[in-house]
């Protein structure tokens, strides 16, 4: 039998081509989970492979961060117009200036549609496919190993979010809490495989989802918040003054609920959630 090392190497490689057909067609869907895929394996790559900084995993991780890279202002596009167009149900009154900015940022999702399938063309898939065969093929490193490289990586992510998160303080720092969701995500992942070579499932996955998913909600609005701020530059400079009004008015609106989702997010208590969760993943850790 395969050792669990290269089982989840192999699992985590098919789940970057099963989305690959549909997503150089343009599916939005498909897009999206293989980048999250490719995040996935990225992590898997470096954790699980026997040489994990060698000439072959140093290029597949080059190609995979193209991959992840791939259609990101697209995503995020179409999520601030499902966010905008949630706006405007709340709002009830469709007046023109808001019709308008909507027609502007479903515009923009568009042409970015538009683009995704050539962006993934010029991504070198069959460099990574070579790459990733070969790492497979030299298959993966002994328990132990792993064991010791989770470890590490658990404890490394653990305390790089903790300070973080204690420089951030209380304060909205738009920028910060987004490297701390990247963060977390990244050590969510390292959790997945720590339940994989354990076979059996923990809590800290789940944990680390919820902060991970709390910090998505707020950088969404930020993202949003941000288009409509250069919309209402971009109004004024043209000298359409009710439009930029609007903008900013919507900006305000948007930027409110920034600071009720990092109101939530505090509520929370991060530090508390990722300390139970690496005592969950480090269990002799937390004896000793």
């Amino acid at each position: 039998m395969p050792d669990p090392a290269t089982q989840i190497l192999k699992q985590r490689t098919r789940g970057i081509f099963r989305h690959l057909p549909k997503a150089l067609a343009g599916d939005e869907l498909q897009i999206h989970q293989m980048r999250v895929a490719a995040r996935r394996l990225r992590v898997a790559l470096r954790l699980l492979a026997r040489k994990p900084r060698g000439k072959r995993v140093r290029r597949a991780l080059g190609v995979l961060r193209d991959v992840t890279r791939a259609g990101g202002g697209s995503r995020d596009l179409d999520v601030s117009l499902m966010l905008f167009d949630e706006r405007l149900h709340e709002a009830g009154a469709a007046t023109p200036e808001r019709k308008s900015l909507r027609r502007s940022l479903a515009g923009a999702r568009n042409r970015s549609r538009r683009l995704l399938p050539e962006a993934l063309l010029d991504v070198e898939i069959a460099s990574l496919r070579r790459q990733l065969s070969a790492i497979q093929a030299h298959g993966g490193e002994p328990v132990f190993t792993v064991f010791v490289r989770l470890r590490k990586r658990a404890e490394k992510g653990h305390l790089a979010l903790v300070t973080q998160l204690d420089a951030i303080g209380e304060s909205f720092d738009a920028a910060g809490l987004h490297r701390v969701r990247i963060g977390c995500r990244r050590l969510r992942y390292v959790a997945e495989i720590l339940d994989e070579v354990r076979d059996q499932e923990s809590a800290a996955p789940a944990a680390l989802r919820k902060l991970q998913e709390s910090l998505g909600r707020l950088q969404d609005a930020h993202v949003l918040g941000c288009w409509l701020e250069g919309e209402a530059a971009k109004a004024a400079t043209r000298g359409r003054q009710a439009l930029a009004q609007t903008a900013r008015r919507e900006q305000e609106f948007v930027v409110a609920r920034c600071q009720q989702l990092h109101r939530a997010f505090l509520a929370m208590e991060p530090r508390a959630v990722l300390t139970r969760a690496l005592a969950v993943m480090i269990p002799s850790r937390s004896a000793a």
